[in-house]
């Protein structure tokens, strides 16, 4: 973690009354800086409260998301713009997602059809990359958090 994330985090830990030891994960939403900049406008607007991420493409060594677990989320830039803490996490099966969690993922024009026609893309290009093919029925780690700030 950079010295400006670490300094956002210990500001943000002083003010919530937190240990700076608590620990805290720092990333950007999407595959590409554009991708990260508008997810993450989205949560700082509290209109995206969710997550969607590929169980199986997680290393053994990867830690996988807890109810609450806290995270820095960052612009394209690599820049903090708010924190959020996980309230919910389940493995589901993709084509189980529910058109609920696809709207408070909060792409697009919120509705379930653009959410999986964006997420079929995005992960099979992800399964592709890892040399893997995506299916229907891959498990999925459906995050619900909320901004805290």
């Amino acid at each position: 973690m950079d010295e400006n994330i670490q300094i956002f985090w210990h500001q943000f830990c002083k003010k919530h009354n937190l240990s700076k030891n608590t620990p805290v994960e720092a990333w950007a939403f999407g595959a590409t800086r554009e991708d990260a900049n508008e997810l993450a406008s989205l949560v700082g607007k509290r209109i995206k409260t969710a997550t969607t991420s590929a169980y199986e493409l997680y290393s053994k060594d990867e830690k996988l998301p807890e109810v609450g677990d806290w995270s820095i989320i960052l612009d394209g830039n690599g820049k903090p713009v708010c924190v959020i803490k996980d309230v919910c996490v389940e493995i589901i099966p993709y084509n189980l997602i529910s058109q609920e969690h696809a709207y408070h993922e909060g792409e697009g024009d919120r509705t379930y059809s653009y959410w999986r026609k964006v997420h079929d893309e995005f992960f099979t290009r992800e399964y592709k990359e890892r040399g893997k093919a995506f299916y229907p029925q891959a498990p999925m780690v459906c995050e619900v958090f909320e901004k805290v700030e």
